[in-house]
């Protein structure tokens, strides 16, 4: 361990930034992997017994869906189901609408991780080019060998682990930022699929509900 930490100090002033950026990818990444995975260990199940619900009762529905509000696709769902008296556009509208909202949620720190795969490297460049000043400025003819060349071999070791650390933490974070790019893109074909259920039940239950209406009418 004081090794370690012997050839992070050896690496110069830009390996406290680029510490800081690997405390952020990890506790980043560590909050997002558990937010998606209590979305995914329970959102399939919660809205199959949703929609089983909702063709039964659509009351029942949306207070079974009220003690999930905490996933996004039951929010998505109470929006629309929370209407009284909506029609078919409306209810398309709603969970739109609400379903935009929620995108951010998902899209959280994204850009973080983002913003990290760019810099990371340019720090890393950053401490190479302080890393060959410093050697550069420490060399003199004559005395290649002499008192200085501790100094020389100092600039290069800080040029070499600055870039290395600087590599090491955009690689972390590039992956970060695609796995989690990826989980959002398949929660919004997940949503679209989700939705486009919920429209087709509300639908029919639309129609039924008109067409019992025509028949006390008659």
């Amino acid at each position: 361990m004081s090794k370690l930490f012997d050839t992070l100090v050896a690496g110069g002033i830009t390996i406290i930034p680029l510490m800081i950026c690997s405390f952020l990818v990890v506790t980043l990444a560590i909050e997002r992997a558990i937010f998606w995975s209590r979305i995914k260990k329970q959102q399939k199940r919660i809205i199959k017994t949703a929609l089983n619900i909702y063709q039964e009762d659509p009351t029942q529905a949306e207070k079974f869906l009220q003690q999930h509000i905490d996933l996004p696709i039951a929010r998505i769902y109470l929006e629309a189901l929370s209407i009284p008296n909506v029609t078919p556009t409306e209810f398309v509208l709603a969970l739109d609408a609400k379903t935009q909202s929620e995108i951010p949620k998902l899209k959280r720190f994204n850009n973080i991780f983002e913003i990290i795969v760019g810099l990371a490297p340019l720090l890393g460049l950053l401490g190479t080019v302080t890393g060959l000043i410093t050697s550069f400025g420490s060399l003199t003819l004559g005395d290649v060998g002499g008192s200085k060349a501790l100094n020389v071999t100092g600039g290069i070791s800080e040029a070499l682990i600055s870039t290395a650390v600087g590599l090491i933490v955009a690689v972390m974070a590039l992956i970060a930022a695609s796995i989690f790019r990826s989980l959002y893109s398949q929660q919004v074909a997940y949503f679209d699929e989700c939705c486009t259920q919920l429209e087709l039940q509300h639908l029919r239950s639309h129609r039924q509900n008109k067409h019992e209406q025509v028949n006390v009418n008659v």
